[in-house]
């Protein structure tokens, strides 16, 4: 084993990294296990617990929202329903692959991009935890406002109890986390169906097309982008939540249950802010109060939705933690689930200042530009170094080679700066994306400038590519 692999191991397995792992399903004990490798005899589950762990944190006045951003640029309803079901189908792919990961190593999808990107997954790490804060704001926000409209109290009390709930939730953990979602999809999916049978009744869903010609497919394009921004935005988290699951969970069902899961979710709240978009508009939580017809059943609706901003903002709680772990920092995991969770706070108060719907459209955007760039890198490097390995891939002893890591930052860097030119938001207004009437497709590009980048410096040093994964056999799996 070289020194870098020597380096690597020891990060990952430090005692401020490791720690208690929950024994099975059930044990809502606090886990402070970290960004180390969980043990192949720690694990636990079968992979039919994905479906409701990303489904649940989909279904929140987050979707909602983004599918009235359709009928705000100009789509209407089958167009926008169209452009909505690309972009999230296309992202859902990615997130369903990379969570296969998650039973081949144990550890989670930051550190796995150590392989790849050596030293240098400090940048997105650090880019992951940054973004975690920002989806703690796009989604609290909405709690804090269905909270604040609840109970009659002032917005920023209302934020504080949101952030409050899902920081205990997050600072326990994952097997906390899973129970959650279990039950939330079941409320959720229940409560949204009852909004989406209301707004049909009473309003004029069909909504037609306000554009034409170029700056029709303008806004189509951007409306793929803005669907995929939400579901790819999931990449950097993916393995978090399958990393328990036993080394011989089948691929196929991981795959399929977190395909599903996020997808179907998606789709269905995102196509009911489609619908409601002329009744909802900007102010979400009180437009699904309206629908509802107020009283009981509306305060009983503005209650759920804080509650969804609870079963979302802790994934990011959650995920965030394991980044900050990633760049070093010795912050136990609930500790550091916590300070995700008091960031996202002041955030939550600036999207609310002014122009929420401009606002959260940049946040939205630019939060996630890097994610593909980031997949393609690691994708690649994935494939190469599990060909021929065994069911279990000991991220802690992979061997990275400087040149490498190099190239994979590099790389990540470049992408980005190509990708700049096809942004469309109001603090990067790229000049193709101008010229293409607001179509925005820096999330692509930047895909495949770092595909081909990458790719090809692999293609080209494959004599001396980094050593594959090193093969292990995978013990009996434990029960339950």
């Amino acid at each position: 084993m070289t020194s870098s692999a020597t380096s690597s191991s020891r990060a990952l397995n430090s005692p401020t990294f490791s720690g208690k792992s929950p024994s099975g399903s059930g044990d809502l004990s606090v886990e402070t296990h970290g960004i180390a490798p969980v043990a192949a005899d720690r694990r636990y589950g079968t992979p039919g617990r994905l479906f409701t762990v990303w489904f649940a944190p989909q279904v929140n006045m987050t979707g909602v929202f983004t599918g009235t951003l359709a009928i705000l640029l100009g789509l209407g309803f089958w167009l926008g329903l169209l452009a909505m079901a690309i972009g999230t189908v296309l992202g859902g792919l990615v997130v369903a692959w990379l969570s296969t990961w998650g039973p081949r190593t144990g550890t989670a999808q930051l550190p796995t991009a150590r392989m790849a990107f050596g030293p240098g997954v400090a940048l997105p790490a650090a880019l992951q935890w940054l973004s975690s804060i920002a989806w703690d704001a796009l989604v609290g926000l909405f709690g804090g406002q269905a909270l604040a409209l609840l109970l009659g109290i002032p917005f920023w009390v209302a934020v504080l109890i949101v952030l409050g709930v899902q920081g205990a939730v997050g600072f326990v953990g994952y097997e906390l986390i899973h129970r959650l979602q279990a039950v939330l999809t079941v409320v959720l999916f229940a409560t949204f169906v009852v909004f989406a049978v209301k707004l049909v009744e009473g309003h004029d869903v069909i909504t037609p097309a306000t554009l034409s010609g170029a700056d029709l497919v303008g806004a189509f394009v951007l409306e793929v982008t803005i669907a995929l921004s939400l579901t790819i935005s999931w990449a950097s988290y993916a393995a978090d939540f399958s990393r328990y699951l036993p080394v011989d969970s089948s691929k196929v069902r991981v795959f399929g249950y977190t395909f599903g899961g996020m997808v179907l979710a998606y789709i269905f709240v995102q196509g009911i802010g489609i619908a409601g978009a002329q009744v909802i508009g900007a102010h979400t939580a009180e437009g699904v109060r309206d629908v509802m017809g107020g009283g009981a059943l509306g305060a009983l609706a503005l209650l759920i939705i804080a509650l969804a901003s609870v079963g979302s903002g802790v994934m990011n709680d959650y995920s965030g933690s394991l980044a900050l772990q990633t760049l070093g920092v010795r912050l136990r995991r609930p500790v550091s689930a916590v300070v995700v969770t008091v960031l996202a706070f002041f955030l939550i108060l600036w999207l609310d200042g002014a122009d929420t719907s401009t606002r959260f459209l940049d946040v939205l955007l630019l939060i996630g530009y890097w994610i593909p760039a980031f997949v393609a890198i690691i994708g690649i490097d994935w494939v190469l170094r599990t060909r021929g390995a065994g069911p279990l891939v000991d991220v802690a002893a992979a061997i990275t080679e400087r040149r490498h890591a190099m190239a994979a930052l590099v790389v990540f860097v470049v992408s980005y700066a190509a990708a700049m030119p096809f942004m469309n938001t109001t603090l990067i207004k790229g000049p193709v994306a101008v010229a293409w009437h607001g179509a925005d497709i820096a999330y692509f590009v930047n895909f495949f400038v770092a595909a081909l980048l990458y790719g090809g410096y692999r293609l080209v040093t494959s004599p001396g590519r980094s050593a594959p994964a090193r093969r292990v056999t995978a013990p009996s799996r434990k029960t339950p």
